[in-house]
């Protein structure tokens, strides 16, 4: 039966073994597979604000070659987007991540609320919190949303100048996202945490209302 098959198939022009093999998978892109880690509602987000554009080019353009020539994150510049409330920071700052996974630059990246960063790391039974505090030190590239807005203290203060102090120091680029002003964020975080963020810093400024509270047009 086996014979009769292959000559069936050798008389269409067939290899015998081509009828048994799948189509090769589709490559899976960067992007795909950070699909699953970005929030559903910035899971299609885009950068589009010029500065922050310009960070993601520059970014990019800083990566170092490595295997298959993609370029990987290395040292670079840090931004950090302020304005108020529903303007759209959290927005601009996936969009920027999405843009570099899009451009193909090989990028390890991690992402979190500063509420949830101190609620990951508070010291409990089991758990190594300095490990994971240092793996956001080292990470390539992070992003620290909604910073000062979790209630402080002398422990979260320490906490984030050691998180900031060690990117600031190692140039690693990093995404911050605030509602505060410059003089408010010293006012919740300390001048050792504030001056860093002047110096390792682009600030970029978001305007207008709470697009949170706008109706969507029928």
């Amino acid at each position: 039966m086996t014979s009769r098959l292959g000559d069936i198939l050798a008389q269409r022009g067939i290899a015998p073994d081509a009828a048994a093999q799948e189509p090769a998978p589709e490559p899976v892109t960067a992007l795909e597979q950070a699909e699953a880690r970005i929030p559903a509602r910035f899971r299609h987000a885009l950068a589009d604000h010029p500065q922050v554009t310009a960070w993601a080019d520059a970014i990019a353009r800083a990566g170092r070659p490595g295997p298959g020539g993609a370029p990987g994150i290395a040292e670079g510049p840090s931004l950090r987007i302020v304005g108020p409330t529903g303007t759209g920071k959290t927005h601009q700052a996936y969009g920027a991540i999405r843009s570099l996974l899009a451009a193909g630059v090989r990028l390890r990246w991690e992402a979190v609320t500063a509420a949830d960063l101190y609620a990951r790391l508070r010291p409990r039974p089991g758990f190594d919190s300095e490990r994971d505090l240092q793996s956001l030190m080292r990470c390539p590239l992070l992003l620290l949303d909604d910073l000062g807005a979790a209630k402080t203290s002398e422990w979260t203060e320490e906490l984030t100048y050691r998180l900031i102090n060690h990117r600031y120091e190692h140039l690693r680029p990093t995404l911050i996202t605030s509602n505060l002003t410059t003089d408010t964020l010293r006012a919740a975080l300390g001048d050792r945490v504030a001056s860093r963020l002047a110096q390792m810093t682009e600030r970029v400024t978001l305007e207008g209302d709470d697009r949170r509270r706008q109706k969507p047009v029928a």
